[in-house]
């Protein structure tokens, strides 16, 4: 029997099985350090706290590496830990349109599988690029064009989570050598695995930062189920009862999945963040930092506007009150007033950093002060061209009456704009340097994976925190 997901698994297998371009081993080599940075950096949060004691409590064969402390798990277990710091501090990479973060559910599932499985460097980044890619385009497919959004975004759903099960399986399945059929099966079992509610943007609550967690550990999991014979339904994404019906209704645009897969890349695209908070307050900071560069004094400032797309204004913008005075560092993360606030004073690290995230920095009299004289509002230019990028317009009225503007329409980080090797290596090492002795150690070692014959030196470096 003939579906969307057999084709996937075939092409994927395929593409695996020959090794992906070196220009795509190195843009994956990429996102493996940002990875392994964000998750570094968010090793002492909350979330990872309690993620590192459910994989402890549950126990099992060691065979992958926790980055939360240097002690090993099952490969699923370990996923969960990593999956949960590569999201945890929202430092993660965003494709657009899909609006989703692909590499923290994907990259997890597959530095764990590939360390199980005593798999090369080219393998493991062939196979999470693969993993990423079908991820993103499973994303697409929940695009809405004439909406100019995500239907998964716009029904509450993480699409980064629920598409990112079935990119971490697709990953996990290649690295444990399941041929083009098991393949297939793997990620028509994710598809009944993945999950994430968006509510926590809105009003609080720590489990999104899990989301990508669960989702790697579902990947590595569905890929073992697939190993010892479980199979999926093949029709698993286009179906009557299938993956895009439940979660997009009749909004789902199946083709999408496979057209060009394997050939036409939307892995490339992917952007970075330079800032460690959600990714639709990043043009309102690059405009911030613009109008400080120009030598705007935030004392003179009496009233800001900040533009953005409608669609956007949920999530940094509302409720106005909540987004104005945020009651943790984590909700200033998600939060227009705070983040422009925060740029205009100065922030640390490439532009905001960390430090600008804390619950104190969130309770700083002066950023809430600017804070509070932020309103957002929705821009016409910026309703053009969202999703393909976050822009925005910052305005400020100053109190001789004059006005000042800054408008970003490709923020930071994205093909238009893109972060240098150094700055991404500049990142890494910010976000590193708490944890391990030689950041550069780690960097010289993921740039060079592609030809490693296994990630053993990586993960023993890894091992080495502190």
């Amino acid at each position: 029997m003939s579906g969307l997901i057999v084709t996937a698994g075939r092409l994927a297998h395929a593409a695996y099985t020959e090794g992906l371009a070196d220009h795509l081993r190195e843009d994956v080599s990429r996102r493996v350090l940002d990875l392994l940075g964000n998750s570094l950096a968010a090793a002492d949060q909350e979330p990872a706290r309690v993620a590192e004691a459910v994989a402890a409590e549950w126990g099992g064969t060691p065979a992958a590496t926790s980055l939360a402390g240097g002690t090993r798990y099952p490969a699923p277990s370990a996923a969960l830990v990593n999956g949960t710091l590569a999201h945890a501090l929202d430092f993660d990479d965003t494709h657009l349109p899909s609006v989703l973060h692909p590499s923290a559910p994907v990259l997890p599932a597959a530095l764990a599988t590939a360390q199980a499985h005593g798999r090369s460097g080219a393998q493991l980044l062939d196979a999470a690029g693969l993993g990423i890619e079908l991820a993103v385009r499973l994303g697409m497919a929940g695009y809405d064009e004439e909406l100019g959004n995500s239907v998964f975004f716009e029904r509450g759903l993480h699409a980064t989570a629920i598409c990112g099960a079935v990119g971490a399986a697709v990953a996990s399945a290649l690295l444990q050598g399941l041929d083009a059929a098991g393949v297939a099966h793997a990620a028509g079992i994710a598809a009944s695995m993945g999950s994430g509610i968006i509510e926590a943007n809105r009003t609080g609550g720590t489990i999104k930062r899990v989301h990508c967690g669960w989702a790697a550990h579902a990947g590595v999991s569905a890929a073992d189920l697939a190993r010892h014979g479980l199979t999926g339904p093949p029709t698993v994404v286009e179906g009557r009862f299938g993956f895009l019906e439940a979660f997009c209704g009749d909004a789902g645009r199946a083709g999408v999945v496979v057209d060009g897969f394997t050939t036409e890349w939307e892995l490339p695209g992917v952007f970075f963040k330079p800032y460690p908070c959600n990714h639709f307050t990043h043009a309102g900071v690059d405009a911030a930092l613009r109008l400080r560069a120009e030598g705007l004094d935030p004392d003179d400032v009496v009233e800001l506007e900040l533009g953005v797309p409608t669609a956007v204004l949920r999530t940094i913008g509302e409720p106005a009150e909540e987004k104005a005075r945020p009651r943790s560092g984590y909700h200033a993360a998600f939060s227009g007033p705070y983040t422009v606030a925060a740029a205009l004073l100065g922030g640390g690290g490439l532009g905001l950093f960390h430090e600008d995230f804390t619950d104190e920095a969130a309770a700083d009299p002066a950023r809430l002060a600017l804070a509070a004289k932020v309103r957002c509002v929705p821009d016409p230019e910026c309703d053009a061209i969202f999703p393909r990028q976050f822009p925005a317009v910052l305005t400020a009225v100053l109190k001789d009456g004059t006005h000042r503007q800054a408008r970003v329409s490709a923020n930071r980080g994205g093909p238009d704009n893109p972060l240098s090797a150094e700055e991404l290596a500049t990142k890494f090492r910010l976000n590193a340097s708490r944890r391990v002795a030689d950041p550069d150690r780690i960097v010289a070692l993921v740039r060079g994976l592609a030809d490693a014959p296994s990630t053993d030196a990586l993960t023993e470096e890894l091992s080495r925190t502190r």
